[in-house]
């Protein structure tokens, strides 16, 4: 076991809680976001409870994954190759579909209810202890604790690499404790103004924190303003970049090499490690397209490192088998139910996504069939842009919201999209259920039904659909 001799007897002393109390508590501390104006993002209190446990951050290699879109498939995909080449691979991302189990994985196994109770005890009562000692000004927020508990359980498992997923931000966030093998920068764009800065270059600085000196660091080229960022930032710390470009397909149809989409699952040839490799990844979407090179170019790279398990053969067995559920996940029409699409679309970058990933796997809409959208957002987003972007391709719209205190009412997201849906016939229902019966009534056995917005929106109807997370 990683940490060290007192904790094992503080576990010998009290009985941990039941896991159904350690979530409570959990989510008694609010939401990550939602912290006082005095409980700063600082780094420096996350490193004093990680000390006090006996740093399990520094028990396994990493790596760690920044961006505003795309960080969650990249890592997901990441940990999937790791996974295939034989290695034991932890996974922590966030935020959860339907568990908070979900978001800290062994080999694609969720942590089990008795081992999140006994490590939430463990941290929870470390925690305690040195508030009251004076060593902390208080309580570790929901994501602090969480992260903690991820990094002990870990440790005590010993993996041959975990993947990290960043918060939110990167400079101050929770995961950037760890000294990762590489550091990994996906798309960046405007989201979390409130916290990151109101530019995409203040932000891209927040995200360019997790580069390390010396360090490997994994990006693409995209905004503009990112890249001046990543570039001087790259400069200033002297990492070393890769681009990984060489493992994004052409982008032209003509090229032969465009992806084909078949079901839920994209093909197209891809030159890797000296050899090409069939991809077939069930991430649907040209901006998938761009995760994907990451997950690639960072496995080649840490094969470059010596992990020779890794291989061509085994990249490919990763992809194709990579599960990331919510992300463009088609549920088939069946019976007198109508086809379904999950998507996470939780700013207007994700917006744009999704639209024009539906405009590529469904032309036929707006040419006999119709769309009907369940929406629902967090009310701290950039909801009249998000309806702006989505609204328009639906010919019904039917407002919900999550069971979690931060989603915006069907009201509130009716006022702020009130441009929009003027055009547009909107309706609202009071839970995620409803509004999927509603979705059903309306859009028939023949019609499309679009499940999008928040992830709780998209947990929830999964869970109401019997869909596997």
């Amino acid at each position: 076991m990683g940490p060290p001799s007192r904790i094992a007897n503080d576990e010998q002393q009290t009985t941990p809680l039941s896991y159904e109390t350690a979530v409570a508590q959990m989510y008694a501390l609010g939401h990550e976001l939602a912290q006082t104006p005095s409980h700063k993002f600082d780094l420096t209190h996350m490193r004093v409870l990680l000390a006090a446990l006996g740093h399990p951050e520094n028990g396994f290699p990493s790596v760690l994954v920044a961006g505003t879109n795309g960080k969650g498939s990249t890592a997901a995909t990441l940990a999937s190759i790791l996974q295939a080449s034989g290695l034991k691979t932890g996974l922590y991302t966030s935020p959860h579909l339907v568990r908070i189990n979900e978001r800290i994985r062994i080999d694609g196994g969720p942590i089990g209810d008795d081992d999140f109770a006994l490590l939430h005890d463990v941290v929870d009562r470390t925690a305690e202890r040195l508030v009251e000692e004076g060593d902390l000004p208080w309580h570790p927020s929901f994501f602090e604790m969480l992260t903690a508990i991820a990094l002990e359980y870990f440790a005590r498992n010993r993996p041959d690499m975990v993947v990290l997923e960043v918060g939110m931000g990167g400079r101050l966030d929770a995961t950037n404790v760890v000294e990762p093998r590489i550091s990994i920068i996906t798309d960046i764009s405007l989201d979390h103004q409130k916290y990151l800065g109101e530019t995409v270059g203040e932000i891209a600085r927040e995200k360019a924190g997790i580069m390390r000196p010396g360090g490997v660091v994994i990006t693409l080229p995209q905004l503009p303003e990112a890249n001046d960022v990543i570039g001087s930032t790259l400069l200033d710390v002297g990492a070393r970049a890769v681009n990984a470009v060489p493992y994004v397909p052409p982008v032209s149809p003509g090229s032969g090499q465009w992806p084909v989409v078949s079901g839920q699952c994209q093909r197209y040839p891809l030159d890797v490690m000296g050899a090409q490799i069939l991809v077939e990844s069930p991430l649907v979407g040209r901006h998938q397209l761009r995760n994907l090179a990451l997950a690639v170019a960072a496995t080649a790279e840490l094969h470059r490192q010596g992990d020779t398990r890794i291989t061509p053969g085994t990249i490919a067995k990763g992809i194709r088998e990579t599960h990331w559920p919510g992300r463009f996940h088609v549920v088939p029409a069946a019976g007198d139910n109508p086809e379904y699409v999950l998507d996470v679309a939780h700013n207007p970058a994700g917006a744009w996504a999704l639209r024009s990933t539906l405009s590529a796997a469904y032309p036929e809409l707006g040419d006999g069939r119709e769309l009907t959208m369940v929406f629902g957002v967090m009310r701290d987003k950039a909801v009249q842009e998000i309806a702006e972007i989505l609204f328009p391709i639906a010919e019904r719209v039917i407002l919900t919201h999550a069971n979690n205190p931060r989603s915006a009412t069907p009201a509130e997201i009716r006022q702020a999209a009130a441009r929009v849906a003027a055009g547009s016939e909107i309706e609202e229902s009071e839970d995620v259920g409803l509004a999927l019966e509603r979705a059903r009534e309306v859009a028939g056995s023949g019609g499309l039904v679009v499940v999008t917005g928040s992830i709780y929106i998209v947990g929830e109807a999964m869970r109401t659909l019997g869909v596997r997370i």
